[in-house]
C-alpha cells in the first residue's frame, strides 16, 4: 500500500505594505513634520521687504496727506481763517479803527494776515475778508493787499492777489469776469464799486496810468492746470467814481519782501519741515523695525496713525512751499 506523503501547507501571503514595514525600534518616535507658522500670519519679511514695504507706505501717505493739505483740510483752514479776518474786520469798523493805510489805528505796521478789506464778487460768488501781504501763509487763509500799493478806493493802483486753487482758491473764476461786470471792496473808508476793464496776461499790454483822482484795482492769481501754474492772470477795474485820498505806506516796490511777489516762494518756515521729515523718518524706521519683529498686521494697527500723522505735518510745510498764487 502506498502512502502518499501531503505537502506541507503554503504559508499565508503577507501583504506587501506590511512586509516592507521597516521596524521600529522601541522607545522611537516618528520625525514630526516641520512646524508651519499660524495661517493668520505670513512668512517673516526680509529686511529688504520691510524696507520696501515701508518706503511705498510712507510716500503714498506723503503723496495722500499732500492732497488732502491742499484740496481739504486745506478748504476747511481756509473757511476758518475767514471766519476770524471777517469777525476782526467787522469789529473794527464798528469802532471806526479800520485801518486806511499800512499802519493800524495807532500807526503801528499792520502785520501780514492783519484784514483790511471784504471784497464782494457777485458774479463769483465770493464774499471774502483781505488781509494785509501776500505771501504763501498769508494766502494761505484767503485773498491778500500787496504792501506797496494803496488800499482799494484810494487814489491810485491798488494790488489785490489769490489763490487759484489751493486753500480754498478764492480768485480761481477772475478769469470768467468779463467788462463791464461790477463788483464792491469795502475798506475803513467805506464801500467803493468797481467796474471790470478786462483780463490779461504775462506780455499782453497793460491799461493807461490812471488819470488823476482816479482808482484803479487789480486782481491777480495763476494760471494754468491745478498746482501747475504757467503765469500769472490780471483782472483790471477801475473805480466807479472818484478815489479816496491814500494812506502813508512805509513799503516801496524796492523794499517789498520777496515771499510778497507774484508767485513766489516762502521758505522762512523750512525748519518746520525739517523737524517733521525727521518725525516721519523716525515713524518709518520703527514701522520696518515693528514689521519685522511682530508681523505686518500688528505693525498695521500701531503704526498707521502714526504715518498718517507724520506725513500730514509733513505735507502741511510742504503745501506752504507752494508758490502762493496757486
Amino acid at each position: 500500500m502506498t502512502v502518499v506523503e501531503e505537502a506541507p501547507a503554503a504559508p499565508e501571503a503577507v501583504p506587501a505594505a506590511r512586509r516592507m514595514r521597516p521596524r521600529r525600534v522601541r522607545g522611537e518616535r516618528p520625525p514630526r513634520p516641520p512646524r508651519r507658522p499660524p495661517s493668520d500670519e505670513p512668512e517673516p519679511l526680509t529686511l529688504g521687504q520691510a524696507t520696501a514695504r515701508g518706503i511705498l507706505l510712507m510716500l503714498s501717505a506723503l503723496v495722500a496727506m499732500f492732497l488732502l493739505s491742499v484740496l481739504v483740510f486745506g478748504q476747511i483752514g481756509y473757511l476758518a481763517a475767514q471766519q476770524q479776518r471777517t469777525d476782526t474786520f467787522q469789529a473794527e469798523l464798528a469802532a471806526g479803527t479800520a485801518p486806511v493805510s499800512e499802519g493800524d489805528f495807532e500807526d503801528v505796521l499792520l502785520a501780514d494776515g492783519d484784514p483790511v478789506a471784504v471784497i464782494d464778487i457777485p458774479a463769483m460768488g465770493l464774499t471774502a475778508t483781505v488781509a494785509e501781504g501776500t505771501s504763501s501763509a498769508v494766502l494761505v487763509g484767503g485773498p491778500g493787499h500787496r504792501r506797496d500799493t494803496v488800499l482799494p478806493g484810494q487814489v491810485g493802483v491798488s494790488v489785490l492777489m489769490g489763490r487759484a486753487t489751493a486753500f480754498g482758491g478764492p480768485f480761481g473764476g477772475i478769469g470768467q469776469l468779463t467788462p463791464g461786470e461790477r463788483f464792491a471792496v469795502t475798506t475803513g473808508q467805506g464801500e467803493h464799486v468797481f467796474e471790470v476793464m478786462g483780463t490779461r496776461y504775462a506780455g499782453d499790454p497793460a491799461p493807461a496810468n490812471p488819470r488823476a483822482g482816479e482808482s484803479r484795482l487789480i486782481l491777480m492769481t495763476a494760471r494754468g492746470g491745478p498746482l501747475a501754474p504757467t503765469g500769472v492772470e490780471y483782472v483790471d477795474a477801475t473805480l466807479v467814481g472818484e478815489g479816496m485820498p491814500s494812506g502813508a505806506r512805509q513799503t516801496i516796490t524796492a523794499t517789498l519782501p520777496p515771499q510778497d511777489a507774484a508767485l513766489a516762494t516762502d521758505t522762512r518756515t523750512v525748519w518746520a519741515l525739517v523737524f517733521a521729515l525727521q518725525f516721519l523718518l523716525a515713524a518709518e524706521i520703527g514701522a520696518i523695525w515693528a514689521m519685522r519683529r511682530f508681523g505686518w498686521r500688528k505693525a498695521w494697527i500701531v503704526f498707521v496713525p502714526v504715518l498718517l500723522l507724520a506725513s500730514l505735518l509733513t505735507a502741511g510745510q510742504l503745501a506752504l512751499l507752494l508758490p502762493n498764487l496757486i
